[in-house]
């Protein structure tokens, strides 16, 4: 899949056999997923471009390597996203965050949107649009799009899991959005859910159902 770098680090992979694992608890859960923020983040950020900068050292002065341009945005998809947003804020503080509120209807499995709200000057940001699960793909495209109406013109998509299905999807409505996961799973069920998969993240995190 040309638009799709899957981050197979053994810590990644880990903890994510953790977090699928059924008999992990809330708590353990909404840990684990905080820390795999963590790791996604460091892979996502890989290729940010960087500028020579004059600063003081206790030793003296030198010229050293910071970001370049403004800041992030980091976009999550309502609920389930801010678990990946919360540990990706931890490494980058200072990024700037749009929220996408949406919900699948369950019986069309479309999404519909409730909130929005994002940096006005986001079309001079590289934004990471993050959502722990691709399935169907829906509500990824639906906020993407909503991310560009407003002007976000450098995307990328972040989750911790995809169907083939949704990659397809997602692709072929987003061909310059790349996406990032540590997992490609097999294939979605008849009402969507990705199989074998970890259940409902939002869910999961939340102690809900």
């Amino acid at each position: 899949m040309k638009n799709v770098t899957l981050v197979e680090h053994p810590l990644i992979q880990h903890k994510l056999t953790l977090m699928r694992d059924k008999n992990t608890s809330t708590a353990g859960f909404r840990q684990l997923l905080r820390e795999i923020s963590h790791l996604l983040c460091y892979e996502v950020t890989r290729d940010l471009e960087l500028e020579i900068k004059n600063i003081e050292t206790p030793m003296g002065a030198m010229e050293a390597k910071t970001l370049k341009g403004k800041k992030l945005v980091f976009a999550s998809i309502l609920r389930a996203g801010n678990g990946l947003l919360e540990g990706m804020l931890d490494l980058v503080p200072s990024a700037r965050v749009a929220h996408v509120g949406l919900y699948r209807d369950h019986e069309t499995l479309l999404p519909v949107e409730y909130y929005f709200k994002a940096p006005t000057d986001i079309k001079d940001r590289l934004t990471i649009v993050v959502d722990p699960m691709l399935a169907t793909a829906n509500s990824a495209i639906a906020a993407v799009q909503r991310l560009k109406d407003r002007g976000a013109n450098n995307l990328i998509f972040l989750c911790l899991l995809a169907a083939p299905e949704g990659v397809k999807a997602f692709t072929d409505a987003h061909k310059d959005v790349p996406i990032f996961t540590a997992a490609i799973d097999s294939h979605l069920n008849e009402k969507g859910y990705i199989v074998p998969g970890l259940g409902d993240a939002g869910d999961r995190m939340y102690g809900t159902r």
